[in-house]
């Protein structure tokens, strides 16, 4: 891109096409680029274009409005599908709660990115695929595989999301990386349109039953349950339409709670060894061993993702190292827990997939650590851990397909 840039300076159309082409990766190396090419007419164009942020929020145009609001309502019927059709509420939701936002999730992308016919019926083959097969597994009581689908499809459905999101296929790095920061937006968005969701909630209800109306049930059986559907729809929409609105809360978040986190891992994996507790005799807290890592890892990978578009910041590194070495050591003693217990009692379903997610997340952590070593050794960039990272993405998604389809057959649905 950079070259490109520098040979079309004079040549506005190509510019244009080429910003249309990977407007991120354009509006980033035009960035880099800027600082040596500021005497020039057109590049002072183009950085007040590319630099400008609106004030007011932008809520797109009417098409895009319509059409979050007919995907915004499909979400909702799909969650209320148990009551339209007298299905068993205890099968519906753990089997389908991806379905009510997903797939909404990848038609708006597919939609907004004009994703190639041949992509969009890869990307819908997964979705009905997926939908076909947790439904038909037998609905055997106290299930650990049907459990493990259950929980690693959304995963699997969170992957599709992202090759919505790229829209086509390759090693595009830089924007699997914008989906990390996407899915991290998103999370902020969403948690506030809930918030205010919640609170317009409890205002509502108060103020019916204040002049003797009860409408608690039906408030939440029908506003509420379209409304959650709905909120990672619309705030999908805010962050695609309005990207200064967490543009900057999101970095802040990571810059925050990256050393917080670090310091509480400190902190708690002292109190472990002073407590005496540990993942070796205690299956419940292996558990909540294994729920912490995934935790730490997500804000190793979320801060990354944020701090790769911005200036290096060598304290930042030295935090997100720092945080990753210890996060490798959790994982080596979550890992020797498992193996330990698979030597005492056997192999079973849920320890097998504990193993196998447990050792993919070491893998990538080593990688990531490595290269944020690197980087404070100045042999490479901070964009090179974004690399990393966006390259191994693909691993956990057929990590999350076999648990997904392959175990209940490899384990007989035990």
């Amino acid at each position: 891109m950079k070259e490109e840039i520098l040979e079309n300076l004079e040549n506005p159309a190509q510019l244009e096409r080429l910003y249309r082409a990977d407007k991120s990766d354009f509006k980033r190396t035009f960035k880099s680029l800027y600082p040596q090419l500021s005497d020039n007419k057109l590049v002072g164009y183009w950085n007040e274009r590319l630099m400008y942020t609106r004030e007011d929020v932008s809520w797109g145009s009417t098409a895009e409005l319509i059409f979050v609001i007919i995907v915004s309502l499909m979400a909702g019927l799909v969650a209320k599908l148990p009551v339209l059709f007298s299905i068993n509420e205890e099968f519906f939701y753990p089997r389908n709660i991806g379905f009510v936002v997903f797939p909404a999730l990848c038609a708006y992308f597919i939609w907004k990115n004009k994703v190639q016919k041949i992509n969009m019926a890869l990307i819908i083959g997964m979705l009905i695929l997926g939908a076909i097969y947790i439904n038909l597994l037998p609905d055997v009581k106290n299930s650990d595989t049907l459990m493990l689908s259950c929980i690693h499809l959304p995963l699997s459905l969170w992957a599709t999301l992202g090759f919505a999101f790229v829209g086509q296929t390759g090693n595009k790095s830089d924007k699997r990386l914008g989906f990390l920061r996407y899915s991290g937006d998103l999370v902020v968005m969403t948690t506030l349109i809930l918030l205010a969701g919640g609170l317009m909630s409890v205002i509502t209800v108060g103020l019916f039953e204040l002049i003797g109306f009860d409408i608690n049930k039906y408030y939440f059986d029908y506003v509420a349950i379209f409304g959650l559907s709905a909120a990672p729809i619309v705030g999908t929409h805010l962050t695609q339409t309005n990207p200064q609105l967490v543009g900057k809360v999101s970095p802040v978040i990571a810059k925050i709670f990256s050393p917080l986190v670090l310091i509480m891992l400190v902190i708690y994996l002292a109190a472990i060894a002073y407590s005496g507790k540990n993942p070796y005799s205690d299956r419940e807290f292996l558990l909540v061993f294994n729920a912490l890592l995934v935790g730490v890892m997500a804000i190793i990978f979320f801060s990354v993702a944020e701090t790769s578009k911005d200036t290096i910041n060598r304290i930042s590194v030295w935090v997100l190292f720092i945080l990753s070495v210890f996060t490798v050591l959790v994982n080596g003693i979550a890992i020797s827990a498992i193996l330990f217990r698979i030597s005492e009692w056997g192999i079973t379903p849920n320890r097998a997939a504990v193993l196998g997610g447990n050792a993919l997340i070491l893998v990538n952590l080593i990688l990531v650590t490595a290269k944020l070593f690197q980087v404070l050794s100045n042999k490479s960039t901070i964009t090179g851990v974004g690399k990393v990272i966006s390259h191994y993405l693909p691993v956990y998604f057929i990590w999350a397909l076999i648990v997904t389809f392959i175990f209940p057959l490899l384990f007989w649905f035990k």
